[in-house]
């Protein structure tokens, strides 16, 4: 009089709707139709299933039994909480009444079937779970969601105490990025069915990344020596094998990660530092401090530009106290010997640093004769340039401190000066003039003229008369073949005495004034 359709459900002639008696999921209609509780054994009241069963059908009524014979007989229905659990088969008895005819035959016609309680309870287990503790802050990120506490299917929700999982305050909204120190937490898992249980995750560290900070020396750079260029990943901050280092400028840009220094084995810079976030093979990381020291040039404190006569030779000497020479010349000593006049370098090695300084031989500046002035048989000499005190010389052997010659024959001297550096003198030619020192211009041929033409091959050779006064009266050039008759302007001037100066250039490469 009925049949169950694909979900197992009675499908009644007299039912309007489908009556679901147990488990509407079951599989096998033969099999017991099974009651999910989430603990077994437990206390049962059967009565809370008939709603649930009759599916709005009123006409029909349901008790249950502890055998198949009652549930057939109808005797000894279950009425009152019993205590059941997953291995008992309970049955269940289906009964229809007319409700418009108590006599109807059909009224007796009932509908039997079985079922049983299913263990609905799950099972947890308490986990750790590991996150970094960069660089020694004391908290990490933990992604709760990780812990291995349950398999199945199901909402879990998380809370930092048991008793704010108990009393359902202060869920944990954030689980997958949980910032914590240490400690443990602790997680509901609830079924699809409902069923629920706790468990508890324990948030461990990883182990500390240990760094140690680390001093890196290099030397200056030759076109900067305030910088150097640094090799960052020689710095020994680890005692890890291999590990992935990353490095920055600041210790701001360390923490946040950000302005990562690309090429860390030649990163230029000043004295001052750097930082390396050194990981583990768990991505945990610290942050070491690299003390950046550039190493100066070590210049020789004795090695000084010299300066000698051109025709001589010295010795350049870097002084003691470094590992190595090279000088421009190929030497490898502390000195060289018999350097002449020009420009050096040396090499020297400080440590593993190497400093170039450069020296230069000098040739001393030579005195200038810049003036010769003769009187009668005495000549001054003026000379410039070079290195005072002077000394002269007529010879060029015997020397004298001043600058005056007297007693000079008439005709072609030489003069020979040099400075206090006693290189090979410089010299000049000069000539003591026959100085006249009266003339009687009365048309005698006697003594009538001042001739200087025999000194017409000297350079700029002027002759000039002046009165007492220092007034010029007369001037005796090439023109005037350098000569004076006693006149002035064409006249004759009055008998009485006179001055004159006779000057020139002479022929050497300074053409001295004389």
């Amino acid at each position: 009089m009925s049949e169950r359709d694909r979900a197992g459900r009675l499908r009644h002639p007299l039912a309007p709707h489908p009556i679901d008696a147990g488990d509407g999921g079951v599989t096998d209609p033969t099999a017991p139709n099974e009651i999910l509780k989430c603990v077994l054994p437990t206390m049962f009241d059967f009565s809370t299933l008939t709603t649930g069963i009759l599916n709005g059908n009123t006409n029909f009524t349901v008790t249950y039994h502890n055998n198949a014979n009652d549930a057939i007989t109808g005797q000894n229905p279950i009425t009152t909480p019993i205590m059941v659990d997953a291995v008992t088969v309970y049955y269940y008895r289906l009964k229809y009444t007319d409700p418009t005819n108590p006599t109807n035959p059909i009224n007796g016609c009932f509908q039997t079937g079985k079922f049983k309680f299913k263990q609905g309870n799950i099972t947890t287990s308490n986990a750790t779970i590991y996150a970094c503790n960069n660089n020694n802050v004391g908290t990490g990120s933990f992604n709760l969601t990780t812990a291995a506490v349950y398999s199945g299917t199901a909402t879990r929700k998380y809370y930092p105490t048991l008793n704010d999982l108990n009393a359902g305050t202060n869920e944990i909204t954030n689980p997958t990025n949980y910032i914590s120190a240490q400690k443990k937490v602790y997680v509901k898992i609830i079924t699809n069915d409902g069923c629920s249980a706790n468990a508890e995750i324990t948030l461990t560290f990883y182990p500390l990344v240990v760094v140690n900070d680390a001093t890196i020396e290099s030397c200056f750079i030759e076109e900067n020596i305030t910088t150097a260029s640094f090799d960052l990943t020689s710095a020994n901050v680890s005692t890890l094998t291999n590990p992935q280092k990353k490095f920055y400028a600041t210790l701001a840009n360390a923490i946040s990660g950000t302005n990562e220094i690309f090429t860390p084995t030649n990163y230029i810079s000043t004295s001052g530092v750097a930082y390396v976030r050194v990981y583990s093979p768990d991505q945990c990381y610290s942050i070491a401090k690299l003390t950046l020291v550039v190493l100066p040039p070590v210049k020789s404190a004795v090695l000084k530009d010299k300066t000698i006569c051109m025709e001589d030779r010295t010795t350049l000497d870097a002084g003691p106290g470094f590992v190595s020479y090279e000088w421009s010349t190929g030497a490898t000593t502390q000195t060289i010997q018999g350097v002449p006049v020009g420009a050096y370098w040396v090499k020297l090695q400080t440590g593993k640093c190497f400093t170039l300084q450069k020296v230069n031989v000098y040739p001393s500046d030579q005195p200038v004769i810049t003036n010769i002035d003769i009187t009668n048989n005495t000549i001054t000499v003026t000379a410039n340039g070079g290195t005072a005190p002077y000394k002269y010389s007529l010879d060029g052997i015997k020397w004298q401190d001043s600058n005056v010659f007297t007693g000079l024959p008439r005709g072609e001297n030489k003069i020979y000066v040099k400075d206090a550096f006693d290189c090979n003198p410089v010299e000049v030619q000069v000539t003591v003039p026959n100085l006249l020192n009266a003339i009687t211009p009365n048309g005698d041929n006697v003594n009538d003229y001042i001739d200087y033409s025999a000194l017409a091959y000297k350079k700029n050779l002027v002759f000039i008369v002046y009165d007492r006064y220092g007034n010029k009266l007369y001037e005796a050039g090439k023109i005037r073949d350098y000569k004076w008759d006693g006149t002035a302007s064409g006249k004759k001037i009055l008998t009485g005495t006179y001055w004159y100066s006779i000057s020139w250039n002479e022929n050497d490469k300074n053409n001295t004034q004389t």
